[in-house]
């Protein structure tokens, strides 16, 4: 029941975000619709921890999140953004959930997998399910597709990686709409004294999250809100959602975890953005 009232929330703010926009003007549905969801912003950040191993300083992590094919979306323009993630030669690549937007209709299935393994990074690549992975039976479509193009589906579990015998955890948690996410499980081989870094498609599942030992999050399903008016900020939050929706985040209160919510690629049930540019983001680690 709390579900559907979700989605039945969820939907009703996507038409007030429709007649928000309209109300903007012709121009600005022009520019919502045809420009910015097109308009592709990287950003780049520093991740600074004392706890670092030193030999991952200057470690680069490309995050990558909702792609949402199939919805405005194509493959074409997906072969772009491998082109241009490749340019920033990543070490780590991290795809944060949201693939296609109705995996069980979409038509070119076959197509994707050959795509995605252009992805180049030097350590590994990793991805998580969101809850469109698991729409319409699509979850065992999804885990073939990313593990034929090279990346390792973490669904409650975590990866330990190694460089010159010091190493780091990457964990990732199932869809918190879909999935069945399970942080016991998650984070059982981690150790206390580890550096952590944590993938969930949910953002707000940081919440929990910020009771365990994580250093960082990552995670995307918002898409900044995708619409946003000036004075009056995001429009439409998904469940999950709602409480972090865009940027960096402290979450917790002794040892709060650093969150980021990445603003996705591409769109859902409306195909537009406003003052919420489609995003990639460039991670580099630095070790105090």
């Amino acid at each position: 029941m709390a579900e559907k009232m979700n989605r039945r929330s969820f939907l009703k703010k996507s038409m007030g975000s429709f007649v928000a926009l309209a109300a903007i003007g012709t121009g600005g549905f022009f520019y919502a619709r045809d420009i910015e969801p097109k308009y592709l912003q990287v950003n780049h950040h520093n991740i600074i921890k004392s706890q670092l191993p030193h030999s991952f300083h200057n470690l680069k992590i490309v995050q990558f999140s909702d792609t949402h094919l199939g919805f405005h979306y194509d493959l074409t323009e997906l072969e772009k953004l491998m082109n241009k993630i490749n340019s920033y030669q990543p070490d780590l690549i991290l795809f944060t959930g949201d693939l296609m937007d109705k995996p069980n209709e979409y038509p070119y299935i076959n197509q994707i997998a050959p795509i995605l393994s252009k992805l180049k990074a030097s350590i590994g690549k990793f991805a998580i399910y969101g809850n469109h992975d698991h729409g319409g039976y699509g979850s065992d479509i999804y885990r073939e597709i990313m593990e034929d193009s090279g990346f390792e589906v973490l669904l409650n579990e975590s990866k330990k990686v190694t460089i010159n015998n010091e190493s780091i955890y990457i964990s990732g948690i199932d869809d918190a709409m879909l999935g069945k996410p399970n942080f016991q499980t998650t984070f059982a081989d981690i150790p206390n004294d580890g550096y952590h870094i944590f993938l969930s498609h949910a953002p707000d599942l940081a919440e929990e999250a910020s009771q365990y030992h994580v250093d960082f999050q990552f995670s995307g399903h918002s898409h900044g809100g995708q619409i946003q008016i000036p004075f009056i900020g995001a429009l439409v939050k998904p469940p999950f959602g709602e409480i972090y929706y865009e940027g960096f985040y402290d979450v917790g209160d002794e040892k709060p975890l650093k969150l980021y919510v990445n603003r996705g690629i591409g769109t859902t049930r409306l195909p537009f953005r406003f003052l919420c540019r489609p995003e990639l983001t460039i991670f580099t680690l630095k070790s105090e």
